[in-house]
């Protein structure tokens, strides 16, 4: 179910949101809450990619150099990258100097635009996963769902890199595509509204 502490203003808190200074304000108004947005997709999933084997305050941290480095993970922009970017971008100590996941990242966008283009956006595609909340382990006490195990695997399917059922799972916390804020946390009632008001993308056709 999660454990949770009290935050500044005395409300109770998923206990994680203490161990960094800048994770309090990612987690009252990011992590949980629905995104629609292709291009803000594109971003959760290819920094959870880039989170792997690393902390989420490091990534968090750079968040905008990557942001910089990446023309704001328009992925029909980077998807026109070549080596020189690469280069630039292994070149870019504000970023994670990963060739592996640069150029996975690179090859994303291009996977991206042939998703898009078939399901109508990305956003119609993910939320295409959105479990039912009756299929979820309790908050914060699983590291992957079946959802997540079949979008990583659908996702491979389509070619896809850095995608394992982990890094979807954290995707899909991080995108509201699941509510896993603790039992007990003041922000997961505000992001279960948020959910119920949301619109859920819907593909062409």
């Amino acid at each position: 179910m999660g454990s949770t502490i009290a935050g500044p203003d005395g409300l109770p808190r998923c206990a994680w949101c203490a161990a960094a200074p800048e994770f309090l304000h990612y987690h009252d108004t990011e992590w949980g809450f629905p995104v629609s947005n292709d291009q803000r997709l594109f971003e959760k999933l290819s920094l959870e990619a880039f989170q792997s084997g690393l902390s989420w305050r490091t990534i968090l941290a750079k968040r905008e150099n990557f942001r910089a480095a990446f023309d704001g993970f328009d992925f029909r922009r980077i998807a026109t990258f070549g080596e020189t970017d690469v280069e630039r971008l292994l070149g870019d100590s504000g970023i994670v100097r990963h060739r592996g996941k640069i150029e996975a990242v690179i090859h994303n966008a291009r996977m991206a635009e042939q998703l898009a283009e078939r399901n109508g956006s990305l956003a119609a595609y993910f939320w295409g996963f959105e479990p039912d909340t009756e299929q979820l382990a309790a908050p914060q006490s699983a590291s992957t769902s079946p959802a997540s195990v079949a979008l990583s695997k659908d996702l491979k399917r389509s070619g896809w890199k850095f995608v394992g059922p982990t890094t979807v799972y954290a995707f899909m916390q991080a995108t509201g595509l699941i509510n896993d804020h603790a039992v007990g946390c003041t922000i997961r009632n505000r992001a279960d509204e948020t959910r119920k008001a949301f619109r859920r993308p819907g593909r062409p056709g």
